[in-house]
């Protein structure tokens, strides 16, 4: 398969994970043209003007479906849901269930420093595919894909405000609350191949393990752990106690 042919075949490939065919696929093209692309191979023309509209159209439809869906909801707590839907983690998962890394035209020194994995540089390739896709059709094909990727989560957002903070943010204010330190958290093991890493943290408390969880990303797995540190220092056994974690305890 030669050079055309490749982009070709991921447009192809973005199309039938959009459930959209474009009228005009040089659009889709340029949201797939990194900066790095475009400087190393002359071309007016990258995917930045795509991300900026993008953006705002995602912006706009992931607070609209809120509004409409969840309207018992405060303006604060409305805020919150957006944001955690509508970030730089959450829009990099999107774009790699949608196989955009391989789509994306970067530059040699983008692909050398494994940019097709950076979830920044996929989150905007996400949005300038938004910007796409909103030229191309209009507002109804962006709203079916805010649809098909946040109602789950916008429909099961709990309205109580502990329950809305990530284990990381809950077991920090779990810890102040008993003039402890801050949780410190540690990679104690990686596995897997570079594109399908795995990572396992372990959190300490008060210098000693608390939890441990195991991840796709780091992230992912101190988010684990803190919830298992949650769930160990909140257990009947430390029930209304100050005490940290139990002496050489592991998980």
């Amino acid at each position: 398969m030669n050079w055309a042919e490749d982009v070709q075949h991921h447009i192809t490939q973005l199309e039938a994970q959009l459930e959209y065919a474009f009228k005009d696929r040089g659009k889709l093209r340029q949201a797939l043209v990194h900066r790095s692309y475009a400087h190393e191979h002359g071309l007016e023309e990258d995917n930045e003007p795509l991300e900026f509209l993008g953006d705002a159209v995602l912006g706009f439809l992931v607070a609209e479906r809120i509004v409409r869906r969840r309207p018992e909801m405060g303006e604060g707590n409305m805020t919150r849901l957006r944001s955690s839907l509508v970030n730089t983690r959450n829009l990099a998962e999107e774009a790699s269930k949608i196989g955009l890394g391989q789509a994306l035209l970067l530059g040699k020194g983008e692909e050398g420093t494994g940019g097709r994995s950076k979830p920044a540089l996929l989150a905007d390739g996400f949005e300038a595919v938004i910007g796409a896709l909103f030229l191309d059709g209009g507002v109804r094909p962006v709203r079916r894909v805010v649809r098909r990727l946040f109602a789950d989560r916008i429909e099961s957002w709990p309205t109580d405000h502990a329950a809305q903070m990530d284990a990381k943010t809950r077991l920090q204010e779990f810890c102040q609350a008993r003039g402890w330190p801050l949780p410190v958290y540690q990679v104690t093991g990686e596995s897997g191949p570079d594109h399908q890493r795995r990572f396992t943290i372990e959190v300490l408390v008060r210098g000693e393990s608390a939890g441990q969880g195991s991840g796709t990303a780091k992230r992912r797995a101190e988010q684990a752990a803190a919830a298992a540190a949650l769930d160990h220092l909140s257990g009947p056994r430390n029930h209304g106690k100050t005490a940290g974690p139990r002496k050489g305890s592991r998980h």
